[in-house]
């Protein structure tokens, strides 16, 4: 194979048997089955909890740019194409099928944080609360399924984030912010006096579907 050539071999997502043999069975009811693929992509916008777009499109209308990988299991196999733009959000999900939630995507990775004008996050002070944030506040919040997502500081004291997962909607997540992630960067950050939230929760209807 060519230095340059596409990895085709690596599964950029896990698809469990239970989901492969779900979508298999709904291809198979569209017209030109044997010619679909599943069309995976992440539609959110950064800063947004990660939303998806699953659709059935014909496979050799795939963009040069998309990415095509075979899934299969038990003597099925199903095509699936995940658009450039969100192959590198959706490395290391599983998508997967049961009888009480449907298919469901497990995905460890965050959202990218939104571009705000007038504010600051590739200094030194930026990378401090980055680090915080990884290390220290995201692990407290994981036992709740929630993130938050640093966006940056206003070089007046003030750090801005945006809140993720179970904490995307939630009527406790404005508390959370303010008595437990507000504590302890402004604790161990003296430059930091309070943080904010950018988060737009009216639109976390589903948050635990991340």
């Amino acid at each position: 194979m060519s230095p340059l050539a596409p990895d085709t071999t690596h599964q950029i997502i896990t698809i469990t048997p239970e989901a492969i043999s779900e979508l298999s069975k709904l291809r198979d009811t569209e017209p030109d089955a044997d010619r679909l693929g599943l069309r995976l992509e992440i539609i959110s916008k950064p800063g947004e909890d990660f939303q998806y777009d699953l659709s059935f499109d014909v496979i050799t209308k795939a963009a040069f740019t998309d990415e095509v990988r075979t899934h299969t299991a038990e003597g099925v196999s199903l095509k699936v194409i995940i658009p450039s733009s969100s192959i590198d959000l959706l490395e290391g999900a599983t998508l997967d099928h049961s009888a009480n939630a449907g298919l469901v995507i497990r995905n460890p990775n965050k959202p990218q944080a939104p571009e705000v004008e007038g504010l600051i996050r590739d200094d030194e002070l930026s990378a401090q609360i980055e680090t915080l944030v990884s290390t220290e506040v995201n692990p407290a919040l994981a036992a709740h399924g929630g993130f938050v997502t640093y966006v940056g500081h206003d070089n007046e004291g003030t750090a801005y984030l945006t809140m993720g997962g179970g904490c995307h909607g939630c009527s406790m997540s404005r508390m959370t912010m303010l008595d437990g992630v507000q504590t302890m960067i402004v604790e161990q950050i003296p430059a930091i006096e309070r943080v904010r939230d950018l988060t737009d929760h009216s639109s976390g209807e589903n948050p635990f579907y991340h």
